[in-house]
């Protein structure tokens, strides 16, 4: 195995998009020393996907929105299960993060006066969501990275994280290997933040990217620390469908924020159909009337393209099955209607969605100024994940804080578009101030050699298998490779524990991940460790088999239909089963042991802001 490469700081972040830039940020202002470990290239973290913008009560646009507004809409669309304090710090402290960021060179589009322009999303009252064309989240990481690199924080970069590193019942480091030339890395650290994202790979169809794997969710789990809500998957309505190659790539809902509209194959403005009862007085239901393309205009009647996230993409799905769908199995949505409303609606197009454009273009020869695009739900984001202190970000693993996806309170069963680059800014601050007090007051500790040395013989593992299989290597009879199992799972988490679920369906999909689990135990890679892709897969299995199974015992467990969590055999609400989370931990044994944890009562001035918006 040779020696490892060994680095010691005060706060270890593992992830540098949006939450762990911001964590390392501020873990550095605060004095501490600070390692920042990224599975790919700096830059190139998934929060540079998001598109639509930051949600933060600015009022920029309406007058009328504030941060109890935001709040509210946060509760709502969570379907009262969030985390009520992180929900009202969220919303509390948003805009402040927003400024923030602008202070630090972030070019946000503007309105006439020269404010932070902001923009219609699904869910939220007002128009709240600051953005930067449809690029918002690659403009939120330029600009942290900018900042960050003045705050003397060590990247690691193209390193992958397989085993955190425990002194008792604390966390004091990371174990992980360098993925370009396979060398083993040891990292001592007075606390460690977790912020590694999202599961989406562990499906079939996602807009997430290849470092998507539930990192964050496994390793924390593997330590002691509770999972909670794993249950709620958000399934975003619009992925593309066409052609193949790019299936689940998102189409940001700021395409409906700028007006389009969702049609099947018969020409029909379906949403109308489906309008929950809250809405009813807020949407026109005249199809003839539509939606008026009155861009800021605060009068502007909301169109039901902009309801909730899960209740178009049950709309879309019933489409589809109901035969209304478009050529390759979606729907199709529509931009280029405002040309008949709007002088110069082309280049407006252009210029408001220019990646969309771009996108289309390139990808689907598709001119979305003329024409409409083919859309469909993707598998999108997790609302579950590590269970921590709202003020505080730690786990109930002392010195093992989260923050961003892989941390689980704010969205509860849904989350709000635009919502989730404002956690990013407001937890990952929160995250790494925690974080450094921490270090500060419990210094560091020793870390056991036998930990590590377990660590890298369980990552060599796949070569030795490889090695013990003889001449016929890999090709003999019966032997298979990681990406057949990969595979396996994610077609078997796709139709089994996707948009509609039910008890038969989830308890196949356990079944499925046990054998897959068999399987995975004796899955072998040949090669070396240099740019050997089939051994990352290899040490990705485990944690891609982890979250699926936390999946699906929670979504098992929530009796009801509530927000992401759509069950068929259950397709209502159960008021008692919105008096609790579920949550997860692992047993002394090794199982995966799934409990419910009471909802805590909203203080009595919260839930008056609740009852006075709605």
């Amino acid at each position: 195995m040779g020696e490892y490469e060994s680095h010691d700081y005060d706060v270890l972040v593992i992830g540098a998009g949006g939450a762990g830039l911001r964590a390392a940020i501020e873990a550095s202002a605060q004095g501490a020393s600070v390692g920042l470990v990224c599975k790919s290239l700096l830059g190139k973290a998934h929060t540079v996907m998001a598109e639509g913008g930051i949600a933060a009560s600015l009022s920029n646009v309406d007058e009328r929105d504030n941060w109890r507004v935001h709040f509210a809409d946060t509760m709502r669309g969570g379907q009262y299960l969030n985390n009520w304090r992180a929900a009202e710090l969220h919303a509390r402290e948003a805009p402040d993060r927003v400024r923030e960021l602008e202070a630090w060179g972030a070019l946000f589009d503007r309105t006439k006066d020269g404010r932070i322009l902001q923009r219609n999303f699904g869910g939220h009252a007002y128009p709240r969501l600051a953005h930067v064309g449809d690029r918002t989240g690659l403009e939120m990481i330029r600009t942290l990275q900018d900042h960050g690199i003045h705050q003397g924080v060590s990247v690691h970069m193209e390193c992958t994280v397989t085993e955190l590193l425990t002194d008792g019942d604390r966390v004091v480091g990371a174990f992980g290997y360098q993925r370009e030339k396979g060398y083993f890395q040891v990292f001592r650290a007075g606390a460690v933040v977790l912020a590694t994202g999202g599961l989406g790979r562990a499906y079939r169809i996602t807009s997430n990217s290849w470092e998507y794997t539930g990192d964050g969710h496994a390793l924390a789990y593997r330590a002691g620390a509770e999972l909670v809500d794993m249950e709620f998957v958000q399934f975003h309505p619009t992925g593309m469908v066409w052609p193949p190659s790019v299936r689940g790539i998102l189409v940001t809902e700021g395409v409906r924020g700028e007006g389009g509209i969702l049609q099947n194959s018969e020409g029909r403005r379906f949403m109308f159909d489906d309008i929950p009862p809250l809405y009813v007085n807020q949407t026109a239901k005249d199809e003839e009337e539509g939606w008026r393309y009155t861009q800021g205009d605060k009068n502007a009647r909301r169109p039901p393209e902009l309801l909730t996230r899960d209740h178009v993409a049950r709309c879309i799905l019933r489409e589809v099955h109901e035969g209304r769908g478009s050529p390759h199995g979606g729907v199709f949505l529509d931009i280029a209607w405002i040309a008949d409303k709007l002088q110069g609606a082309a280049e407006h197009i252009k210029r408001k969605l220019p990646s969309m454009y771009h996108q289309f273009k390139k990808l689907a020869d598709i001119d979305i100024t003329k024409e409409p695009m083919e859309v469909g739900p993707t598998t999108h984001y997790a609302m579950g994940g590590i269970r921590v202190n709202a003020d505080t970000q730690m786990s109930n693993v002392p010195g093992l804080f989260a923050a961003g996806e892989c941390a689980a309170g704010l969205h509860g069963a849904n989350r709000l578009g635009g919502n989730s680059l404002s956690d990013l800014l407001v937890f990952g601050k929160r995250a790494g101030e925690h974080a450094a007090r921490f270090a500060a007051e419990n210094g560091a500790r020793t870390i056991d050699d036998g930990q590590t040395d377990a660590a890298a013989v369980a990552a060599l593992r796949p070569f030795e298998r490889a090695a013990a299989l003889g001449p016929e290597g890999l090709h003999g009879e019966g032997r298979e490779g990681p990406y057949a199992i990969q595979h396996a799972l994610r077609v078997a988490m796709q139709e089994n524990v996707g948009i509609l679920r039910n008890e038969a369906k989830m308890l196949t999909a356990l079944e499925e991940i046990a054998a897959l689990k068999t399987r995975a135990a004796g899955v072998a890679v040949d090669g070396n460790r240099e740019y050997n892709a089939g051994w990352h897969t290899a040490l990705d299995l485990e944690n891609l088999l982890t979250v699926s199974e936390a999946v699906t015992r929670s979504a098992l467990e929530r009796k009801e239909s509530r927000g992401a969590h759509s069950r068929t055999d259950h397709p209502d609400k159960d008021p008692e089963a919105g008096r609790f989370n579920v949550a997860l931990r692992r047993t002394g044994d090794g199982e995966m042991q799934v409990r419910r944890e009471p909802i805590a009562e909203v203080p009595t001035e919260l839930a008056d802001i609740i009852e006075e918006m709605k």
